[in-house]
């Protein structure tokens, strides 16, 4: 495996990595949504959930299940809509719930498991991931790889990646919930606007999926 054998290469492979993942995009600004409105906790274990989706997808990549899906733009945008739509339900969820951050991140901490299951959902239904590792991945696998070497190692590319990725999600996570609560504590109005920037947030983010 030539990246793990050459420091260099997994030096350079773990830059291009950090650079990549770590660019402001939906996961991260879901991420710190979750943080704001629902606490550390829920922000922590969203992007849990989100970066459980990325090994999906990573795994999709190194079975050859991503290209299957990328060859067929049927399948490709009938995944970009189930994406859309599962946001703009979230978005619309926000929206009839009255509670303040307060109870909302009360109600977070209680119900955790299903934080993690909606982050995960998010990502593994975000086909712009899956693109991204079949776009990459491949670039970093020995030239003479082929069959089960191949696919081992691109699995443990994706396992590096994802790796990157949840230490930089939890702390965008961490960060988000330090700053939301400093706010709160110095603002005691405008607490039941929350619900509608949430919803903003999904909305904007379903329909960025389907035209971006």
């Amino acid at each position: 495996m030539k990246v793990l054998a050459d420091p260099q290469q997994l030096l350079l492979f773990v830059a291009a990595s950090v650079a990549l993942v770590g660019l402001p995009g939906p996961n991260i600004l879901y991420i710190c949504t979750r943080s704001v409105t629902q606490g550390t906790a829920a922000g922590m274990v969203s992007a849990l959930g989100v970066e459980t989706g990325t090994l999906v997808h990573a795994l999709a990549t190194a079975f050859g299940v991503a290209a299957l899906v990328s060859a067929e733009p049927g399948a490709l945008k009938a995944v970009t809509l189930l994406g859309a739509a599962y946001l703009l339900y979230l978005g619309f969820r926000s929206l009839t719930d009255s509670r303040s951050p307060g109870d909302a991140a009360e109600a977070a901490r209680n119900r955790l498991p299903r934080v993690y299951r909606e982050g995960v959902l998010v990502n593994v239904l975000n086909p712009k991931v899956m693109l991204f590792f079949l776009a990459f991945l491949p670039q970093w696998v020995s030239e003479d790889a082929g069959g089960a070497q191949a696919r081992t190692e691109l699995m443990v590319l994706g396992t590096i990646t994802f790796t990157i990725a949840l230490i930089m999600d939890l702390g965008y996570a961490a960060v988000a919930g330090v700053l939301a609560k400093r706010l709160r504590g110095r603002a005691s109005s405008g607490r039941g606007r929350g619900r509608y920037l949430v919803a903003a947030v999904y909305i904007g983010l379903a329909v960025a999926a389907v035209f971006s």
